[in-house]
């Protein structure tokens, strides 16, 4: 997505509420410590299990990969040291880089990577199409995997080299031989950073210490990619729920991140001598509301159809978003600025419709089932969103049950195919840019995205996505993929936006990526 610089805005309620001080354990050394407030609480800590980002971000400290995405997009190997094709495309050799080493003192193998890319693609999308295309895994040597495929997979690298939301992250087989429907019960990986279980406080903070046998890459770090460096022998992720008591805390020198500020909190910050704004992301989000398919009243197509013409993207952007320069309107499932971006969406044209809508829903026999809508608390970034949705569905004729709670709770309810409706948040621009990445497009039923949506139709396009050679024929796949997916109101795309994170001037050498990735900072 095209970035275009922010404009000044003014601060809803300019004066700061009254400060109390968060109090911190002191350090024999501040600069050796890193504070950062996560874009919300990251409840569940297995990266299989949730594909939330807070879960993400967190797991990247502690766990690596095999390939990364550097910043320009191209796969790059990091677990990996060397690897080779077979002339006929079907024999992929792997050779992990020698030394590496988990967390409990176990070395990594090649039965722990395998095992790992299982649990992985039991639950993934893109894992999900990669495994119907392999025959069988093959482990010659601790050191060495063989991928066996039973066609050529021309993007395979790119599945295991995946940067966000499920991410392909390598843990001991026997974590990773726990089922992906399971949590598992340890937090071990072979990564910058160990997880201090006996210090985490939930609702407080997440602590991880330096992992001092880690052995970075000698390339520089780009994106997912090259020398993860670590500079702090601790890194605390600090919960701070309300919005500006987080604003407080960073310009009082309390934390040193707030990775999602509220969107009003941008001209105050610009004002701030101390305080700087930085691109983690900088390919922008993608705002979405997701349905469940399984679960009345959305397990009628036409109703989903009737909600998405009842919704408006720029209602959305200005209550949510707000900043000028900041926001994109767009209708497109992949994002605007993308390779496979496409304006043919049928029916949807992104704008709100009650009374279109009002006729849709009573041509489909609504009954009047309250739509069990979910709204996050304590997350800056989308909590005025639900708000938005719920006038706009009201408006059109739906009744509409609003149901509060903090993101971490939020998680937990919409694995529960009874407990809820629909439910919003955003996508990075990286995690909807193809059929294969985006959960966005995962039609596989219960073994798929909450949601579940199961489309068959869906599912087959993307195994011819797969197969094909050039971006036209990919375009090509990929619009008549969209174009399926507004048929069956997957979900709906309700337009993009970049908002950077806030930090202390005192820190340097942050590293874009496709995810919030905390190596390589310095603190001057």
């Amino acid at each position: 997505m095209k970035r275009r610089p922010f404009l000044s805005t003014a601060l809803r309620g300019a004066a700061l509420v009254a400060w109390m001080p968060i109090t911190f354990a002191a350090t024999a050394d501040d600069s050796k410590m890193l504070r950062v407030v996560p874009n919300g609480e990251p409840t569940v800590l297995d990266p299989v299990f949730s594909n939330a980002y807070v879960t993400r971000d967190a797991s990247y400290l502690v766990y690596d990969t095999l390939f990364g995405t550097d910043a320009k997009g191209e796969v790059r190997p990091q677990m990996v040291d060397k690897w080779s094709t077979s002339k006929d495309q079907l024999t992929w050799t792997f050779v992990l880089r020698d030394g590496l080493e988990f967390h409990d003192g176990a070395p990594v193998t090649s039965a722990d990577v395998v095992a790992s890319l299982k649990r992985w693609s039991s639950r993934d999308a893109f894992g999900g199409i990669l495994a119907k295309s392999i025959d069988r895994y093959e482990m010659p040597d601790p050191r060495t995997f063989v991928i066996k495929l039973k066609q050529p997979f021309g993007v395979l690298l790119s599945a295991l080299g995946k940067p966000s939301s499920t991410v392909p992250f390598i843990m001991p087989k026997r974590l990773a031989d726990v089922p992906g429907t399971e949590q598992v019960k340890e937090v071990i990986g072979s990564g910058p950073y160990k997880f201090a279980a006996t210090e985490y406080r939930p609702g407080e903070k997440l602590v991880y210490t330096k992992n001092a046998k880690y052995k970075p890459r000698n390339e520089p770090a780009s994106g997912t990619t090259g020398a993860k460096v670590v500079n702090f022998d601790r890194l605390e992720l600090v919960i701070i729920r309300d919005a500006q008591t987080q604003l407080n805390a960073l310009i009082a020198g309390e934390v040193d991140i707030v990775m999602a500020p509220a969107s009003e909190q941008y001209a105050t910050l610009r004002t701030q001598p101390d305080i700087q704004l930085v691109d983690f992301t900088p390919a922008g989000s993608q705002l979405f509301l997701r349905f469940n398919h399984v679960s009345k009243p959305f397990d009628n197509v036409k109703i989903r159809q009737a909600a998405m013409v009842a919704l408006g993207q720029e209602e959305m952007l200005k209550t949510q978003i707000g900043v000028p320069g900041a926001m994109r309107y767009c209708v497109s499932v992949w994002p605007c600025g993308t390779p496979l971006s496409s304006d043919k969406t049928g029916f949807f044209d992104g704008k709100a419709n009650a009374a279109k809508a009002a006729r849709m829903l009573k041509e489909a026999g609504y009954d009047g089932t309250p739509v069990v809508l979910l709204r996050p608390t304590d997350v800056a970034g989308i909590t005025k969103l639900p708000l938005v949705a719920k006038q706009q569905f009201e408006a059109a004729g739906f009744k509409v049950d609003l149901q509060q709670m903090d993101w971490g709770s939020l998680l937990a309810r919409r694995t529960k195919k009874s407990a809820w409706s629909a439910y919003m948040s955003w996508w990075a621009a990286a995690d909807v840019s193809n059929p294969l990445v985006a959960a966005t497009a995962n039609a596989t039923g219960e073994k798929g995205w909450a949601g579940w949506q199961d489309d068959k139709p869906i599912e087959q396009m993307k195994l011819e996505f797969t197969q094909a050679t050039s971006l036209a024929e990919q375009k090509r796949i990929a619009e008549k993929i969209q174009q399926r997916m507004i048929e069956t109101a997957s979900y709906v795309p309700l337009g993009q936006f970049v908002l950077p994170a806030a930090a202390r001037k005192s820190l340097s050498g942050f590293v874009p990526s496709d995810a919030q990735v905390l190596w390589g900072i310095k603190k001057n």
